[in-house]
């Protein structure tokens, strides 16, 4: 005999479907799997706005050996003004109200409240790097803040100037994850920027509340950055771009989650598979958090010399970025004399699933996929070839919209059942591996050009490693973060990088790629199609990297 709970779930979840099926006599059926879902609206109550089920998920993962935090450092080559930053921040960053609410937690869930006693002096601090002011001393001073909690009394966030880096300037920038995703952020950069000096300075027009999306001028970088998750939708589930908006949806009532549930198979046998997923390999990466993290940043990678490797070699720049970081994690163990045979390191890597039209909107909306890295094999070709065939099957999975549904039920329901699902991501993967592509032009901010943007993606449950990678200005940004108990050296990995991406480039150059390619190589390495022979360019390449 069932509960008054669940009556009155089974109760909402039949007014649901009475609804949609009213709602769908008076439209166009539209082919997708959950029509005849309600839309919900947002719950306010005075001062405060209930969190999405998705937001309050990353918001109560929040732990003393992981905190939720998303840190960035944008690098200045001149000294950035504190008045101009504060003001910059003030006219284009507080345009998003939600930078000015608290996320607040009660019996009754969690939500958004106006900080009634907002002061920006509360949340932008100028700071003295301490020892020299060089790439060690940022690095350390990174490492101690990415363990530092933010002020949960206040609106989660904090910009800190540190004006005496590299006789330069570095902006450490801290946002909790439950405010925005990789993707959100990235758009709240671009609308804090200009691609001048000048237009940097200038104050923007108002938001529009009806359509807070990016300007018409980036919408073609907007629409490349989501193009890529169209196969998502259309190769897995055959569904159109509106699933993403009904996915949000439905995520809104954990009550027809059920009806979801049973839409698919598909659906079904991915949940089962992200239940029954066995553990990965047993490393040293894995262990026991102190909270206390580390984090580094190696000298970017030209993006040119990434796209021309990922098409000579069938795959995409993301498949040869994540063979890198493979070959380095790979190389750190050997070097340590672990065994690396038949490695596997299984990492989670987040997918986008913001339609192009809420660009401008913060909140989360990705998914996960789980992907094993073949770490036990040493050839960088076949390693790249390995981690493209297994990104290939997994655009054709429905586990991103199975594990967004999945966090925002949890997100939704008791905190116990979140600490299960987020034990079990832990337990059974070893890094977060994300990818975000950022603006390939330069970009201005408070009047002084950002030379180089890193960031440290955060990580759940007993995940003791995240991996990084930001596309900016025709650059490839790697950062690192470990926890100190696990890898206090994260450095030591993420320099070896750059030597994996070269040992990739060796073996492209002297195999076969075709001659289809050789133009392309040849503008990227010199020789090539001019000698005639597949050989010349990794030559050429060997003397000018011995020069």
């Amino acid at each position: 005999m069932g509960s008054s709970e669940d009556t009155a779930h089974k109760n909402q979840a039949r007014h649901g479907i009475e609804h949609g099926k009213t709602a769908r006599q008076n439209r166009k059926p539209t082919p997708t799997i959950m029509a005849n879902i309600p839309s919900l609206p947002n719950i306010k109550i005075g001062n405060r706005e209930r969190m999405s089920g998705v937001d309050t998920a990353w918001l109560r993962m929040e732990h003393p050996t992981n905190l939720m935090m998303i840190v960035g450092v944008m690098m200045f080559k001149e000294r950035l003004d504190y008045k101009k930053l504060c003001t910059a921040i003030e006219q284009r960053f507080l345009t998003f109200p939600r930078f000015k609410q608290k996320a607040v937690q009660d019996p009754t869930g969690a939500w958004w409240e106006d900080d009634k006693n907002f002061d920006i002096k509360h949340h932008i601090k100028k700071v003295k790097l301490p020892g020299k002011g060089n790439k060690k001393d940022l690095e350390d001073y990174v490492s101690q803040m990415a363990g530092t909690s933010l002020d949960f009394t206040k609106p989660l966030w904090q910009f800190q100037l540190i004006d005496n880096y590299k006789g330069g300037t570095a902006l450490l920038t801290r946002i909790h994850h439950c405010y925005a995703d990789g993707i959100a952020l990235i758009g709240v950069m671009m609308s804090m920027t200009g691609d001048s000096a000048e237009k940097s300075l200038i104050k923007p027009p108002p938001r529009d509340k009806k359509n807070p999306g990016p300007p018409a001028a980036d919408m073609d970088f907007w629409t490349s950055v989501t193009k890529p998750m169209a196969s998502v939708w259309s190769g897995a589930m055959k569904l159109t771009r509106g699933i993403v908006e009904q996915g949000l949806e439905i995520a809104k009532d954990p009550a027809t989650m059920r009806e979801f549930a049973t839409k698919g198979m598909e659906l079904a046998e991915e949940l089962r598979k992200i239940a029954m997923m066995e553990p990965d390999t047993p490393t040293r990466y894995k262990g026991l958090l102190t909270g206390k993290k580390r984090v580094a940043w190696c000298d970017p990678l030209p993006l040119s010399e990434v796209k021309v490797i990922g098409k000579a070699l069938g795959g995409s720049v993301n498949d040869v970025l994540l063979a890198t970081a493979a070959g380095a994690l790979r190389d750190y163990l050997a070097n340590k004399g672990d065994d690396t045979g038949g490695v596997e390191l299984r990492a989670v890597v987040p997918v986008n699933l913001r339609p192009v039209e809420k660009a401008g909107d913060l909140g989360n909306q990705f998914g996960l996929v789980f992907l094993d890295l073949p770490v036990g094999i040493d050839d960088p070709i076949e390693r790249t070839q390995v981690v493209r065939a297994r990104m290939r099957e997994l655009k054709g999975s429905a586990q991103p919209i199975v594990a967004f549904v999945l966090l925002s039920a949890v997100g939704m329901g008791p905190k116990i059942l979140q600490d299960q699902i987020s034990a079990l991501i832990g337990r059974n993967a070893t890094a977060v591996m994300t990818n975000v592509p950022g603006p390939q032009k330069p970009l201005f901010f408070a009047g002084r050009e950002i030379d180089e943007i890193d960031f440290w993606v955060p990580q759940s449950g007993g995940i003791g490693m995240g991996v990084s990678i930001l596309t900016y200005n025709g650059k490839v940004q790697f950062g690192l973060i470990t926890d100190a108990g696990l890898v206090p050296d994260p450095e030591s990995i993420i320099n070896r990088f750059g030597d994996e991406f070269e040992r990739l480039v060796m073996q492209t150059l002297m195999g076969p790629y075709g001659p289809e390619f050789e133009p392309e190589l040849e503008k990227a390495f010199g020789g090539g199609a001019a000698s005639g022979s597949a050989e010349a360019p990794a030559k050429k390449r060997l003397k000018r990297d011995n020069a």
